[in-house]
Parts: C-alpha cells; structure tokens; sequence
C-alpha cells in the first residue's frame, strides 16, 4: 500500500518502488531508520533515486521503519526540501509511524476477523441447508440420517455439484428425487 501527501511524493515513492532503490526501500528491508540530511551525498548508493527526488525539490529524506517488534510493515519516508531533521524530530517522526503502524495492524486485524466470521457463517448456512435436506431425503426415501447424507453427498460428488446447492434444490423440490437412490451408510464394527 502506498499513501502520499501530495502527488510530488507519491511519484518519488513510485520511482523508488519502480528502481527498486531508495530510502524507503532501504529502511524497509533493513527494519532500520534512514536519515540522509544532504540527499546529494546519497548519491552513489542511490544513483537513479536521488536526481529523480531533487528534480522534485527534496534535499534531505529519512524513512522510519513501520514495524511492531521484528516485524516490518512498511516504511514512513519524510521528504524535505532543506536539510534533514534533528534527533528530537525524528523520535517525534517514529513515534508517529508507530501509532501509524498499530492503526493499520488493527485494520487488517478487523479486516481478517471479518472474513472469519462471514466464512464461520457460510459454513454454518450450509451445514443447516445439508441437514435440512437430510430430512427431506430421510422421509422420501424412507432411510435414516446417515444414508440420507450418504446419498446426498455421493449424488453431489457423482454429478460435480456443490453439496450446499444441490441441498437447496432438494429442499426446494427443483431436484428430482427420483434420481437419487439411498446408498447403504458403510458399517463399523
């Protein structure tokens, strides 16, 4: 995810990903700070980065890891047209990349539980739809449960359907059942 405050930046970030070059990239694999007050002398570590960000008017950059302990999630880059910021700035800087990072770990942690739930209820929709169509197979074919899943599943699995949409056409009386025939449940001894 790339986030900018103002379009000037956001075509810096860009070149950096393009050229696989740059402060950002730097700070992010490394997990570490990057602070360069005078962008010119960066430039042979970063040949293509540092005359694409000048021609935009920064000449000092410092990238703060994004990271909730080892873990890296991103980098925060500060571009700046005079030099570079001093030891107090940059722990006020990464104070906000960490409150920064929590916010986005809380995102995708609300995002991820989402998609939990909505799949525990589709699950849970399904399982009722195949019980209900237990039954309805139980009563017309005249065998118990466990046959009726039986034959269910193996009509299902036979004719490449999905076991949830195949239940809801029986329940609906839109799939013969004439067709269907129980199959013995297998015995345990």
């Amino acid at each position: 995810m790339l986030a900018a405050s103002s379009e000037q930046v956001r075509l810096v970030e860009l070149f950096q990903l393009q050229n696989d070059q740059g402060p950002c990239l730097d700070c992010f694999r490394s997990g570490r700070q990057v602070n360069v007050t005078e962008l010119s002398s960066a430039l042979p570590r970063w040949p293509r980065f540092v005359p694409q960000a000048q021609q935009h008017g920064y000449g000092a950059v410092t990238a703060l890891p994004m990271r909730l302990r080892e873990q890296v999630i991103g980098a925060l880059n500060l571009f700046s047209a005079a030099p570079g910021l001093n030891g107090a700035d940059i722990r006020i800087a990464q104070a906000l990349a960490d409150v920064a990072t929590m916010a986005v770990l809380q995102h995708r942690a609300h995002l991820k539980a989402d998609t939990v739930v909505v799949q525990l209820q589709t699950a849970l929709n399904s399982r009722v739809l195949t019980e209900q169509a237990k039954g309805v197979l139980a009563e017309r074919l005249g065998v118990d449960m466990d046959q009726a899943f039986t034959t269910l599943r193996g009509h299902a699995r036979a004719h490449n359907r999905n076991l949830s949409d195949l239940a809801r056409a029986v329940i609906a009386g839109t799939d013969d059942l004439s067709t269907l025939r129980a199959t013995p449940a297998p015995h345990t001894h």
